[in-house]
């Protein structure tokens, strides 16, 4: 029998698991699992794909070279690292995360929470930027280069702290009663601060589109009788209050089950049953990731054509590729060894006329 107040860091998760779950109560269902592996791959392979294409869109068109695109290609990078932490988790979970260290286990988690922190500071940060650039009425904002690589430092900065903070210190390993049910080695009042946190980051969020949505109708109204000839003005506001709108649904939609659910766990809710939930919340959050790139770069024409024609240059290079390989193939038995059968006379007359001409 394990002492309450002992360290245990040399157990595997098994141990922590029997003691904020109790033996098995947490174990896979193999069709469960099956469906899980199968639609989070598929969400996955998408998120990677279309991330990393929003990434090269941004490198390689000149036009995206202002400091909203710069953001843009940070969230598509922290989407791209979510796709891959949560490949490594569906990989390691089940029967096989009982058999991971405390270590191992520290890393998959802190690579899920980095990520996802790094999503939503970046989601913040473009909210910061859209609220410039509207408030000046302005395509783009005017903070510099160095500002914008600053905001990306810091970005990733807290997100990675965020994602050690377990790791160095907050967890239950010498405190099993402090234990929870959603991840067995991490404190309960860190899930508490964890969820409070990004629900807070929430708020902010949303407090800020609604300053931006009241703001563009207010200036439509005021603009809407003088700009009758003009197309432009009455297009971008609409534009803006349907991303916003969309942005939010997302967000709410994605997000905030999942909070919830980890703020109740790290309450010690025994009613709210949170181990029935946490795959399915999990896999929702990770969605956001999918809905990311729809959401901030193909519904903007520049950023859907480049993409277009980064697919048609993908393209015609495996087909060049594959006309190479043709081409290089070996010659065939007979042209190897000149046995090759001498042309017609029909031939030879064809060759000699054409040299004529």
């Amino acid at each position: 029998m394990a002492k309450r107040n002992e360290c245990h860091y040399d157990e595997l998760m098994g141990f922590f698991y029997n003691n904020s779950v109790g033996p098995r109560k947490d174990e896979w269902v193999s069709t469960q699992l099956t469906l899980v592996q199968v639609v989070g791959s598929l969400a996955c392979c998408f998120i990677l794909f279309s991330n990393a294409m929003v990434i090269a869109a941004v490198i390689t068109n000149k036009r995206f070279h202002y400091p909203f695109y710069y953001l843009l290609a940070n969230l598509a990078a922290s989407d791209f690292l979510a796709g891959i932490a949560y490949v490594y988790l569906m990989f390691n979970t089940g029967d096989v995360s009982r058999e991971l260290t405390v270590s191992g286990y520290f890393f998959r988690q802190g690579l899920l929470d980095t990520s996802l922190s790094a999503s939503l500071a970046n989601l913040l940060v473009i909210a910061l930027e859209r609220y410039i650039s509207v408030m000046n009425w302005k395509v783009h904002s005017n903070l510099t280069k160095r500002r914008v690589t600053l905001l990306i430092v810091l970005v990733w900065a807290i997100s990675i702290f965020m994602g050690t903070v377990p790791s160095l210190g907050w967890h239950c390993i010498c405190n099993l009663d402090d234990c929870s049910k959603l991840a067995p080695i991490f404190s309960r009042s860190y899930l508490i601060f964890w969820s409070l946190s990004n629900l807070m980051l929430f708020l902010v969020m949303v407090c800020i589109y609604v300053r931006i949505y009241t703001y563009v109708l207010r200036k439509t109204s005021v603009l809407t009788p003088h700009t009758s000839g003009s197309m432009n003005r009455k297009r971008t506001p609409i534009k803006l209050i349907k991303t916003v709108m969309v942005v939010l649904g997302a967000f709410v939609f994605c997000w905030t089950p999942g909070l919830i659910v980890l703020l109740l766990d790290g309450l010690n809710c025994e009613k709210c049953k949170v181990m029935s939930f946490k795959r399915w919340l999990l896999l929702l959050a990770v969605l956001n990731s999918v809905m990311n790139p729809c959401i901030y770069s193909y519904k903007d024409e520049e950023m859907w054509t480049t993409i277009k024609n980064l697919l048609r240059c993908i393209g015609n290079g495996t087909r060049r590729q594959r006309s190479s390989k043709a081409n290089a193939r070996p010659l065939s038995s007979a042209q190897e060894t000149g046995t090759s059968q001498p042309p017609s006379e029909e031939a030879k007359t064809d060759d000699q006329g054409m040299l004529k001409s």
